[in-house]
């Protein structure tokens, strides 16, 4: 049985930081729904009814075309080891980009990562969770330093003109890019 909430918790908090993954979907009117998952220490909680996640550059930009025009989204973590269950937070988003006046704030929260693009802030609208039985038990061996490498290994100037020329999404809604090579902190 699934129970709401209208904030995260101090448990929902402490789940959450256990998960080495946890998936983001959203969806804009007659465009492909997004499901996406996320890995790295990428996500926090702001405050019970604030979260955010930091993004790195990849091979679409979906979340941000989805959160232009409709602006929800649901993020889910699934508990792969005990106690079973699964946590589903449902908002509202937006992308911050570096070059807009609130990224100091928000990217204070964060240790920045080589191709940083935007972080997600969202507003909790309300938290589900369910029992999370019929999810396997999995153990997490390490994440894949692949994409981290990659963007450490691209020329800043050249990265900037990659990513700026990604202006829409595949299904072609419009996205806004970052102007500028984020390198880690």
């Amino acid at each position: 049985m699934a129970d709401f909430f209208d904030a995260l918790d101090d448990k929902h908090i402490a789940m959450i930081g256990k998960q080495p993954v946890f998936f983001v979907a959203t969806a804009a009117e007659d465009a492909r729904i997004n499901l996406s998952p996320k890995g790295y220490d990428t996500f926090r909680v702001i405050a019970p009814t604030r979260v955010a996640y930091l993004d790195l550059g990849g091979s679409g930009n979906e979340t941000h075309a989805h959160l232009a025009a409709d602006g929800r989204i649901t993020l889910m973590f699934c508990n792969f080891d005990r106690p079973a269950l699964i946590l589903r937070i449902y908002g509202k988003g937006r992308a911050v980009l570096p070059q807009d006046s609130d990224w100091a704030e928000l990217s204070a929260h964060f240790e920045m990562m080589p191709g940083t693009r935007q972080i997600f802030d969202i507003a909790v609208e309300s938290v589900q969770t369910s029992c999370g039985w019929g999810v396997p038990f999995m153990e997490y061996r390490e994440e894949r330093e692949t994409l981290k490498k990659a963007h450490s290994r691209t020329d800043p100037e050249e990265w900037v003109t990659k990513y700026q020329g990604r202006t829409s999404s595949i299904d072609g809604l419009p996205t806004r890019p970052t102007d500028r090579f984020i390198a880690d902190d």
